[in-house]
């Protein structure tokens, strides 16, 4: 089977990793992938497996929305029609081409599917996931005329129906990781940090991911010396963080890890991963700490909260992260036992419901319905 993938290879977010593992997995199953994706250029990108590339013009990209250039279209229907795929797998990349999608692929008679990655409080507890449900409101008559949605768990599922998206054309596919690679193991970070409990922040610096209530409640919980805050990734709220909370607290900013195997090596040095979200879809680096076997903390934004109930994680409330932090974060350093506990648990949740290999068996499962729909059975009298 031929698919289509359209997605992104950069800038680096969780748009990015979900695609190379999607479909680095469909070639080791043998599937043929053709990836197009907003480039200037050919140029290589780590970990993704080689593939046809179709590079299609932008005018402006970054981690949250892409903007097309006006020929975008027109190069994305004359590669498909060279391409004669047998199914179209759009990882959205927030673009207007999302709504072209549907009428090319009808026109191309091609299947069309989508997996929606957007983050989404349904709770609508604050202005960002306010903003983020309007995000959902534009879309769903557009992913209406999708062949099938993809999303990651029954909140967003049920968000999408309430908007007028049929039920049966939604998946519920969540994020997965390959849990052999992401698995614990020695790690010598906490030895050069020089810290005895080490507590990891990895993902985008914005204002959506709500860090500042994190290092508030590092700075006031007083930890000690021989605790230490690590904070991995870039963003545009970095430079003014850095500049306000410094290493005046224990505070370390090692900025965007390029290479997976050092994110592997810091989460495996990790002893709580702390997710302080407003907003989230299915945090792919919450399930990276998870795999590596970390005690994790997270918001109940958008997914996260699921994958963590029933005892596999900590679960906040949105409303008052840098509270609930204060006393929580205290506990965590005393109570290694306790850590322990939370992150085998949490590795177990991992191998239960979100590691790679069954989420491609559905995945393929998917595809081979929308090929191959079975026909509607005829009931005579």
């Amino acid at each position: 089977m031929h698919i289509a993938w359209l997605g992104k290879k950069s800038p680096f977010c969780g748009n990015v990793t979900y695609g190379r593992e999607i479909t680095n997995a469909l070639l080791d199953r043998d599937y043929r992938v053709s990836f197009l994706h907003f480039a200037q250029s050919a140029s290589n990108h780590d970990n993704f497996s080689n593939c046809p590339e179709v590079l299609l013009p932008f005018i402006y990209k970054s981690q949250i929305y892409t903007i097309p250039a006006l020929k975008a279209s027109k190069v994305l229907m004359r590669s498909l029609k060279k391409l004669q795929p047998d199914i179209v797998h759009a990882s959205l990349t927030l673009s207007t081409l999302d709504f072209a999608l549907p009428e090319i692929c009808e026109e191309l008679n091609v299947p069309l599917i989508a997996t929606f990655h957007p983050p989404f409080d349904s709770k609508l507890r604050n202005i960002k996931s306010s903003t983020q449900y309007l995000t959902y409101q534009l879309y769903a008559p557009c992913l209406a005329r999708y062949s099938r949605v993809i999303v990651f768990s029954e909140i967003q599922k049920d968000l999408l129906i309430k908007l007028g998206v049929a039920a049966e054309k939604i998946a519920i596919i969540p994020n997965g990781v390959d849990e052999n690679k992401y698995s614990p193991g020695y790690s010598t970070i906490k030895y050069q940090l020089q810290a005895k409990r080490l507590f990891v922040y990895q993902g985008r610096m914005s204002t959506e991911k709500n860090i500042e209530a994190l290092l508030k409640a590092w700075k006031y919980a007083h930890l000690g010396d021989d605790c230490q805050l690590l904070m991995v990734g870039d963003g545009p709220l970095r430079s003014s963080l850095q500049t306000s909370y410094g290493k005046k607290h224990n505070i370390t900013w090692f900025g965007f890890v390029p290479e997976e195997e050092r994110r592997i090596d810091i989460l495996r040095a990790a002893d709580v991963f702390i997710l302080p979200s407003l907003v989230e879809g299915l945090s792919i680096s919450l399930l990276e700490a998870m795999s590596c076997g970390v005690a994790c903390i997270a918001t109940d934004a958008g997914a996260d909260g699921e994958v963590l109930d029933a005892g596999a994680g900590v679960v906040l409330d949105t409303q008052g992260v840098a509270n609930q932090l204060k006393t929580l974060l205290p506990l965590f350093r005393d109570q290694p036992e306790m850590t322990d506990l939370l992150g085998s648990k949490a590795r177990k949740r991992v191998l239960e419901r979100y590691h790679l290999r069954q989420n491609l068996d559905k995945l393929e499962s998917l595809y081979a319905e929308v090929v191959n729909p079975q026909p509607l059975s005829i009931i005579s009298n």
